[in-house]
């Protein structure tokens, strides 16, 4: 299928090039997907080097929460240039100081919050460990199968979404246990609340057989698992976990990396359920594009960290606190409710397609975090792996731009600002991918 904003078989002549010299310079660690080497980017839209333009329904692993260069997101930053580049966290600086006044105002925890800036979702993870380790003494932490939290030894001690990412790099941090994280099409434990069961294995069987509650930390979660499949947990399970911790004096750290900002619908995920966490961290969508991450933490908490126990060089930089506050204002005033109202229409047109492909075993999500997973058959539920990777190549050149999670689930994360025409236009190429992907030969 060759569609007018494809102008080439893709990748086109000045893609390849670029490519073949950046084989030579760059790490092959990069799990890139498909040959897509951008030159552009405006809202939902993309340009590659050779004029290709995509809908961009992956927005850099959910980062341009705002769409692409977005103006007040530039000017923003603009602004903050022509006073200074940088001063590290050692001294103040009016925006540094704004950001955390903002986060408080947005009441992530529902109670007062102090924050600790840095660069990144994995170093955001690195303070909330170290901070729930140094309050509570405690040496042990539980995770969950099928969580990503980053590549860094300590937040790589609890990514378990795929075993390459830990293969080679062991002993990690040690003091991890994992336990399944609930899901509700695959169900692991008998019974139908699969959130239940899992809180119950965690309390009768972990606890009892394993672990001392007493030497536990903190429980890190996804309040949305991401790279495990983009998992919705069920109706109470959070809020069981929050009790488990009450129970046990341990602390709960929602990671929101991925799910917070406005993604799901809400600024934070977790406020579906009304449930909060002592500790959460937040990145990617954070600056629509600029590195920044924030871990975020009661007040009570975070106020017991002695001077030089944890801190960075970087974090507060200007330019990326500038990007943040610029983008929390479009968030919290326009584009989360957006995110609302597109994911479900976007969630319904998802599922109008699930009636006429028997490969699309499930769709869910919340907000604009919605995940499709391919099956081989619906009575089986065999997952579709070779048949994810063909939608996403096919995507790909029919000028549509997405990524996968689990094992086999077609992941949809656009920028919050994506309209329902935005929507129409990429159901309609993936339509065309999921046809030519089924297509024997």
């Amino acid at each position: 299928m060759r569609l007018p904003h494809i102008r080439m078989p893709l990748p086109g002549p000045k893609a390849q090039a670029l490519i073949e010299r950046d084989r030579l310079v760059s790490t092959p660690s990069y799990p890139r997907d498909y040959p897509f080497v951008m030159a552009k980017g405006r809202g939902a839209e993309v340009w590659d080097v050779d004029g290709n333009r995509f809908l961009d329904f992956a927005s850099g692993i959910a980062v341009c929460s705002t769409g692409h260069a977005h103006p007040k997101v530039v000017q923003a930053i603009k602004d903050a240039t022509d006073d200074f580049l940088h001063i590290s966290s050692d001294y103040w600086h009016e925006r540094m100081t704004r950001l955390g006044e903002r986060i408080n105002s947005l009441a992530p925890m529902r109670e007062p919050v102090q924050v600790l800036a840095c660069q990144s979702g994995t170093e955001s993870v690195e303070g909330a460990l170290k901070l729930a380790r140094y309050v509570t003494g405690r040496p042990r932490f539980i995770g969950f199968l099928g969580g990503f939290h980053g590549r860094s030894m300590g937040s790589l001690s609890f990514t378990a979404s795929k075993y390459t990412q830990q293969a080679g790099f062991f002993p990690t941090m040690p003091g991890v246990t994992h336990v399944p994280y609930p899901n509700s099409f695959r169900p692991l434990f008998a019974g139908q609340d699969q959130g239940r069961a899992v809180l119950d294995y965690i309390e009768t069987m972990l606890f009892q057989c394993n672990v001392p509650p007493a030497e536990v930390a903190a429980i890190l979660v996804e309040p949305i698992q991401g790279e495990g499949g983009y998992l919705v947990p069920p109706d109470g399970f959070l809020q069981g976990l929050r009790d488990l911790c009450d129970r046990h004096g341990i602390l709960l750290i929602f990671d929101e990396v991925q799910s917070g900002i406005g993604r799901t619908g809400r600024m934070f995920a977790s406020q579906h359920w009304g449930v909060s966490p002592d500790i959460m961290t937040l990145a990617k969508g954070l600056g629509s594009g600029l590195p920044i991450g924030l871990t975020v933490a009661c007040r009570r908490h975070m106020e017991k960290w002695k001077r030089g126990a944890h801190g960075n060089t970087y974090g507060g930089n200007p330019i990326t606190c500038a990007a943040a506050l610029a983008t929390l204002d479009l968030v919290e005033h326009e584009y989360t409710a957006n995110a609302a109202t597109v994911g479900e229409y976007f969630m319904g047109r998802l599922r109008e397609l699930q009636n006429r492909f028997g490969c699309i075993g499930d769709v869910r999500g919340k907000g604009l975090m919605i995940g499709m997973e391919l099956v081989e058959d619906r009575v089986s539920r065999k997952p579709a792996r070779e048949l994810a990777d063909k939608v996403l190549t096919r995507a790909f050149h029919n000028g549509l731009l997405l990524l996968s999670c689990g094992v086999s689930t077609v992941r949809f994360i656009p920028p919050l600002m994506i309209t329902k025409a935005h929507v129409d236009e990429a159901m309609a190429l993936l339509e065309s991918a999921l046809t030519e992907a089924l297509a024997p030969g």
